[in-house]
């Protein structure tokens, strides 16, 4: 029987085979044809090792329907919306499980309508799964190399750069072989990590906050005297910023840089930002002139956020950033471009730039464990009902000097914690409160 929780919130994922395997990727391709209605699809792949078997599965579950199929290969997931945003494709399946540790994959499901690209959400393909024996004849599939004009059009958001010497890790995922067809148009000298793809993941993990996954690049920044460096997850759509002195910049800090940046070009525009990112975000939107867009945790949600209000750009702590240039899409590589430019421009180190942007004590994530996390919510809207209170994602308390976020999982029997403080003492002091109240 085709496991049923592979159907997530937002795309299909599990462990390969025990939970995903080649008959239910055939499956999941017959449902989403039935669910779209789409004539013509395209597939990318990440490097994980069971993206090959995957691939093949799913893509006859497509050609048995009676869909034309293109295949663009290996490719960083923004690689995937770039060929549905750009070509005549009315649909686009990338087969990866992002950060996810190597026995797991997945597919993240999308169609076009008009210009927009719009995500197919893994759990409303269940109703229209049924397990089919694999069939494997007419396996025309169709190769698509978008590097060219992908390459052109990412060189758009390249600007004046200064020759800086970086380290990237690509975390032996998909991002290094774009970072190299790149490099020749900047003057930066790359220090390369990981470039080769592996899904193994030998170095470690595909996912940079992982404890001891920073530790590589941070050591080699140190002893190349790199001036900064960035770090990419498993497919990419991940980027994370580290400062010269090795250490990792906070991803609400970088979405900051980023908003700045795109609001001095898009003056009183929308950047979004999920809720459990640092109250400086929102208030230094304001001040330069931006409207903020609050949106539940989760990169779609972000996304759905920029879009509905007609955003320019957003981001979430997960280090995902999306882009309305870019379809409204998420993109490594855009960030990156961008990024080495507003360090070109402040002429300070990475350390110097971000500090003006930490007004508070960096937030704190805890994860508790709850057979019920409704009664542990009405506990907390009890005990702090002095405080502003509000529902969009659990529940939000706040205060004049320190606010917190509880909410449950959507995949674990887990509630999780986020709390954020003016000082360190009193984030310190809230932490302990909290902790022992949850934990009764």
């Amino acid at each position: 029987m085709i496991n049923k929780n592979i159907f997530k919130s937002y795309d299909v994922r599990g462990i390969y085979p025990d939970e995903l395997d080649d008959r239910s990727a055939f499956a999941v391709g017959q449902a989403f044809v039935k669910l779209t209605g789409c004539k013509n699809v395209v597939v990318g792949y990440d490097a994980r090792l069971s993206s090959p078997a995957l691939f093949l599965a799913l893509t006859r579950g497509l050609l048995a329907q009676g869909v034309k199929v293109t295949s663009i290969g290996q490719t960083p997931t923004e690689g995937l919306y770039f060929a549905v945003g750009s070509y005549d494709f009315d649909a686009g399946i990338m087969i990866t499980a992002s950060h996810n540790p190597k026995d797991y994959n997945g597919f993240k499901m999308m169609v076009k309508n008009g210009n927009d690209i719009v995500w197919i959400r893994g759990k409303d393909l269940l109703s229209l799964v049924v397990e089919n024996e694999i069939k494997t004849d007419n396996l025309k599939i169709e190769n698509l190399d978008i590097w060219p004009d992908y390459i052109k059009h990412i060189l758009k958001f390249s600007g004046n750069i200064k020759p800086f010497k970086i380290a990237v890790d690509a975390s032996n995922g998909v991002m290094g072989s774009v970072i190299e067809m790149v490099k020749k148009h900047l003057p930066c000298e790359i220090i390369p990590l990981n470039f080769q793809p592996d899904g193994n993941f030998p170095n470690h993990s595909p996912n940079p906050l992982e404890e001891g996954s920073s530790d590589q690049i941070t050591n080699i920044i140190k002893k190349e005297k790199a001036d900064f460096g960035f770090m990419f997850d498993a497919d990419a759509d991940r980027i994370f910023l580290v400062d010269e002195n090795g250490q990792m910049v906070s991803a609400d800090i970088v979405l900051l840089l980023l908003a700045k940046y795109f609001l001095v070009k898009n003056t009183g525009k929308g950047i979004a930002y999920n809720l459990i990112c640092s109250r400086s975000v929102p208030e230094f939107i304001k001040k330069w002139g931006g409207v903020p867009i609050r949106t539940q945790v989760g990169f779609v949600n972000v996304r759905e956020g920029l879009i509905k209000n007609g955003g320019i750009m957003g981001g979430e702590l997960s280090a995902h950033y999306c882009f309305a240039d870019y379809f409204y899409c998420d993109s490594g590589m855009i960030a990156f471009l961008t990024l080495l430019q507003i360090i070109s421009e402040e002429k300070k180190p990475v350390s110097e730039i971000v500090k003006g942007l930490t007004i508070y004590a960096k937030p704190l994530q805890l994860t508790f464990k709850t057979d019920d996390s409704n009664v542990v919510l009405e506990k907390i809207k009890q005990k702090y009902i002095d405080g502003k209170q509000d529902y969009l994602d659990g529940v939000t308390v706040e205060y004049q000097d320190w606010w917190f976020n509880l909410r449950p999982s959507n995949t674990e029997p887990v509630i999780k914690l986020t709390i954020e403080a003016k000082t360190q003492d009193l984030l310190n002091e809230k932490q302990k409160e909290l902790s022992e109240f949850i934990g009764v």
